[in-house]
This record gives C-alpha cells, sequence and structure tokens, in this order.
C-alpha cells in the first residue's frame, strides 16, 4: 500500500533532488501535485527546482561529507540524482545504509561514468554499440582514433550534455580534442571514450518506465543535437515496427540491468535494420521535454508516479508535437525574456522559462514547445516561436 503525508508535518513524505535545473523543476511540480514535500539540492543557488521546492541548501554534491550531511539532515524517503556531478561512491554507501536512491545508487554510478555503462552494455549484455575504445593519454588517444577510424568522437567519460565532445576528422585534430575532453570532464577523471563515428540514419530517445506493473514506453522521440547538447525533439518519431520493437527490447535490456523504479532515457542510434545502443540516462531527458505538450502524461509525470509506486497510467498522445531549446551565449545576472506575446501568438505554442538566475557563456534558458497537423509542421512552428523570443543579457 502506497502512503503519502501532508508536506511540512511529520507525516510528510520528502523527495529530495540531488540537482535542481530545469529537468528537475518538472519532476518537483509533478510531485508536489501528489503532495509530496521537496527538497531542492545543488551547487549554486536560486536553481530553477529551488524556486518550486519546499526549500532548498547549496553544497558541493561532490564532497562526500557535505552530500552525507544534508541527507542525513533532511532523512528524505527518496533520494533523486538528476544530474551527474554527484559523488557516487558515497550514494553507494548510503543506499547499503537504508537510504533509497532512485533508480538505484548503481544505477546513477554507472550512467555517470561512459566507461561502466559501455562496459555493461556491450560486454556484458552483448548490445550492438559504436566501436570504442578508453585512452589515459594522448598516444592511447591516437592509438584508439586507428582502431576505430576517423572520423571519432572524443568525450570525456565523466561529462553531460555534450560538454568536453569533440568530432576528430584526422590525426592533427586529436591533440586538440584530448586536450577539451580531459579538460571539460567533471571532476579529477582524465580518461576519454574514443567512439567510431556512426553514420546513422536516425536517432531517437526512447523514454522506458520501469515501475511496480512492468516496463511501459512513451511513443519514441527523434531529436537534434548541436556538438552534443540537445537543440530539437519530436514527438512520435515514426518508424518501421519491427525495428521499434528491437528498439524497445535493448532499452528495457539495459534498464532492467540498472534496476530501479523511475524513467530512463534511453538513447538509440538506427542504421538500416539495425539498432545500436548510444546512451542512457536513469532519469528524465531532455528531449523528453516535448512529453510536456505531446502526452498527456509527461515524462516528469510519469517519473514521480514510478517512483512512488503508483499505478502506470494510460499514456496518450496528444498529437504531433515537437521542442526547440532556447539558448544564448554571454555573461548576466539580470537575465529578462521579450516578446513571448509574439512568441505564443499561436494558440498551439507553449513555452517554459526556466529561470536560471545567470549565464556565463553557452547556457539553455528555456523551451518552447509545439502541436501541429504533422511533426514536421511541429517543428517548424516551435522554431519560428523561438526566433520572435528575444534574450536580454
Amino acid at each position: 500500500m502506497v502512503n503519502i503525508g501532508t508536506p511540512l508535518t511529520n507525516s510528510s513524505t520528502k523527495l529530495m533532488l540531488l540537482g535542481s535545473g530545469e529537468l528537475g523543476k518538472e519532476v518537483a511540480i509533478e510531485a508536489q501535485r501528489l503532495g509530496i514535500e521537496v527538497i531542492a539540492v545543488d551547487r549554486y543557488s536560486n536553481a530553477p527546482a529551488m524556486q518550486v521546492a519546499h526549500r532548498s541548501h547549496v553544497i558541493s554534491m561532490l564532497d562526500s561529507k557535505q552530500l552525507t550531511d544534508v541527507i542525513k539532515l533532511e532523512n528524505p524517503d527518496f533520494v533523486v540524482p538528476e544530474v551527474e556531478a554527484i559523488n557516487t561512491n558515497t550514494l553507494v554507501k548510503l543506499e547499503q545504509s537504508g537510504v533509497n536512491i532512485i533508480p538505484t545508487a548503481r544505477a546513477t554510478q554507472l550512467t555517470m561514468d561512459r566507461e561502466g555503462i559501455r562496459r555493461l552494455v556491450s560486454e556484458t549484455l552483448s548490445i550492438p554499440t559504436s566501436p570504442y575504445r578508453f585512452a589515459n593519454s594522448l598516444d592511447e588517444c591516437i592509438d584508439a582514433a586507428e582502431v576505430v577510424g576517423y572520423p571519432c568522437v572524443i568525450k570525456p567519460v565523466m561529462s553531460s550534455s555534450g560538454r568536453g565532445q569533440t568530432v576528430a576528422k584526422n590525426s592533427s585534430e586529436l591533440s586538440s580534442s584530448w586536450e577539451i575532453a580531459k579538460n571539460e570532464g567533471r571532476g579529477d577523471v582524465t580518461k576519454v571514450i574514443v567512439e567510431g563515428f556512426v553514420k546513422f540514419d536516425y536517432e531517437i530517445t526512447l523514454i522506458t518506465a520501469q515501475h511496480s506493473q512492468g516496463t511501459t514506453y512513451c511513443e519514441p522521440i527523434g531529436h537534434l543535437q548541436v556538438d552534443g547538447d540537445y537543440r530539437e525533439s519530436w514527438q512520435p518519431h515514426i518508424m518501421p515496427e519491427d525495428i521499434l520493437l528491437r528498439a524497445q527490447a535493448i532499452a528495457k535490456q539495459v534498464t532492467s540491468a540498472l534496476g530501479g523504479w523511475g524513467v530512463f532515457g534511453v538513447e538509440l542510434f538506427i542504421k538500416d535494420n539495425s539498432v545500436l545502443f548510444s546512451e542512457v540516462s536513469p532519469r528524465p531527458h531532455d528531449t523528453g521535454l516535448v512529453t510536456l505538450i505531446s502526452q498527456n502524461y509527461s515524462e516528469f509525470a510519469l517519473h514521480v508516479r514510478s517512483i512512488l509506486g503508483l499505478p502506470m497510467p494510460s499514456i496518450n498522445q496528444l498529437g504531433p508535437s515537437a521542442s526547440y531549446a532556447i539558448v544564448a551565449n554571454g555573461h548576466s545576472k539580470t537575465l529578462t525574456y521579450s516578446g513571448l506575446e509574439n512568441s505564443l501568438s499561436d494558440p498551439d505554442i507553449d513555452i517554459r522559462l526556466f529561470g536560471k538566475p545567470e549565464i556565463a557563456g553557452h547556457r539553455r534558458l528555456g523551451v518552447i514547445l509545439a502541436k501541429a497537423k504533422t511533426v514536421q509542421d511541429a517543428r517548424e512552428k516551435a522554431k519560428t516561436a523561438a526566433s520572435k523570443l528575444n534574450v536580454i543579457l
């Protein structure tokens, strides 16, 4: 039996977010709809989820003592990692002491480390992936590139949202790629993964929910990335039924191996009739922001229901839909947005401004959501609406 208390009382059911960005903000909102008390944690103040949580804490989540102290202080029923920059060894120890890590500490640890998840998927589960090698030095990087071939993708083993990721078209570009990956990875880990470039027909995200009743899949989401960072997504991405079934089987194999309840974003490459594993996040996925307009239950609502052990609802598509990221470059602590009335002039357009408190370089600040008669029309609508919005730094 699922019991939920009353927020801010002795009976409250508490959920702690480790990471309080735009995805965590949507999780917080959905949790509060079900009467959950939400505590938001991040490395900086006034993060998006902190603006809607019951309370918040600013700590270094890579610091074992600070992470342990805040979890012991709040004693949450659920600890929900929403970013990769977390001391996962500490989460493993806390889980062993009885703390409920979502989906599991092992899943968080493996997926934060590209080496861990790639070895699990390719070497343990025997699921097809792009060719790859790991490298700890420039010389090893050069050797790895000779094996996987050019062009190749060089990524830190620990990073997210495309950070530190480059494509080397030939050996003369490897030194620069190595330095970027080494310097922009998380923590003090300098190991990189060198991946053979997959000339795929298309790539999808399969939002996969593991819950008390089994496994449920959302319709496939197509997406466009720039330098490894999400820019557009659309749903449904139309694909042959047999290939979709194969993609679902791979997603289930991966998420079952990771374990736990919650939503996973499984990224897959499709080439001819082959399905190749790319990456997986044990949490809502940025490309899944489109589900805020495309489905009756967004990926965030499904995540919270799964976490709580509630029955999975019927997931209905609301029509061809698309999302378009609002990004900006520059430096400011007084961000302002203008032209919203122009962006929203089409009745099938919606918008989320994330409320990020500042920008220092490149940052995703919001997302346009659109519905139309076709996916292509929805993509065009979203792109047009985004062009009408001005970010004032």
